[in-house]
């Protein structure tokens, strides 16, 4: 019998969200956590029964006892404590994104080949239920020939927001947007046209950081003729939250909603079609949590935030442990993912010359 996994999570802004999955997960049997405030260390701590409370990662790292670390601090900080934490003999999951760098992806990919330990790249989007939705429709053939696939991620970081936000592209986040469609056609992405639009305010600026309000990039998919858009934006674009994709096949669609309350758009073309522009039927698709899918223990956290998508990389992470084999979202499938932003941010920086995306293995 394989013994119980002993998790550390790092990081409780966000990570808040992971520890009660992690302490209910069968093949988990205990859980540490880690955050340098200590008010929010004990708060976290005391709110879940957590007794193990580190204040700092080379703590958690010199502690035998604990087998893996999802790391869930920002961004700055996700390369290099990637590397510690499997130099360590830890395996390590991550919050996207992986890297904001080629070199440094490259890097996490090498240290994890030294370690032969377990990495995966949270990505919440290729787990929420929205998209378990839609791949089970492509996995039937409902969408025919895929044609074009759109992601979108606009969010307003103006206010309580660390400042580091303000100097990163919007592309070096990119990840929300551009998964869906990678992981729904199964393959990478080879170049990019990208354009970045508008300027930030002085007020925003930080010196030597992303200058444009958003970035817009067309990308070419390696063997498959669909054609995929992704468009970014942190700041100055009037228009509510939305982490959206959207797909375009030559039978069926799925379009992402407008606002946050509503349901999506599944278009059918008619088999016969009479010489008129409206050729396709529209109706809305409730989408279901999918709880059936995890452990008895966590269907209870199915239906949480991003789509429900916590408890599915939990028990994602945790398997590919306990069964000692690749995770889904392993180093070099999250280096490809990645690598997609680094590139387009590079072709606007280059007023939308082409820029060919390197492969990962």
């Amino acid at each position: 019998m394989t013994r119980p996994l002993r998790i550390a999570v790092v990081g409780l802004g966000f990570g808040r969200a992971f520890v009660p999955i992690y302490k209910a997960h069968p093949s988990v049997g205990s859980v540490a956590i880690c955050d340098s405030n200590p008010e929010l260390l004990r708060e976290i701590g005391d709110q879940n029964n957590v007794d193990d409370r580190y204040l700092s990662l080379d703590d958690v790292l010199t502690d035998e006892a604990i087998d893996a670390v999802h790391l869930l601090t920002p961004v700055p900080f996700h390369v290099e404590q990637t590397l510690a934490v499997l130099t360590a003999g830890k395996h390590c999951a991550c919050a996207v994104p992986m890297a904001t760098s080629l070199p440094d992806l490259q890097r996490v990919i090498d240290a994890r080949q030294r370690a032969n330990r377990v990495y995966m790249l949270m990505e919440t989007a290729v787990y929420s239920r929205e998209f378990l939705f839609v791949m089970d429709m492509h996995s039937r053939g409902e969408f025919g020939n895929l044609t074009f696939l759109r992601g979108s991620h606009i969010q307003d970081l103006e206010g309580d927001f660390p400042l580091y936000w303000h100097a990163q592209p919007p592309m070096h986040y990119i990840s929300h947007a551009i998964s869906p469609i990678l992981a729904l056609t199964n393959t990478r992405a080879t170049s990019v046209t990208c354009l970045g639009a508008g300027e930030l305010r002085p007020d925003i600026q930080q010196p030597g950081g992303n200058a444009f309000a958003l970035q817009t990039a067309l990308f070419q998919l390696e063997g498959n003729c669909a054609v995929a858009e992704v468009t970014r934006s942190w700041f100055q674009v009037a228009r509510s939250f939305v982490e959206s994709f959207s797909v375009y096949g030559d039978k069926r669609s799925f379009e992402w909603p407008l606002l946050e309350d509503e349901d999506p758009i599944i278009f059918t073309l008619a088999e016969e079609r009479p010489k008129s522009r409206r050729n396709a039927s529209a109706q809305r698709a409730s989408i279901p949590f999918r709880p059936e899918l995890l452990p008895p223990e966590l269907a209870s956290f199915a239906s949480g935030g991003h789509g429900g998508s916590h408890p599915h990389l939990v028990h994602e992470f945790v398997s590919s442990i306990v069964e000692k084999r690749p995770s889904t979202i392993d180093a070099s499938k999250a280096a490809n993912w990645t690598a997609t932003g680094i590139c387009a941010n590079e072709s606007s920086l280059k007023n939308g010359a082409t820029v060919t995306i390197p492969g990962f293995e």
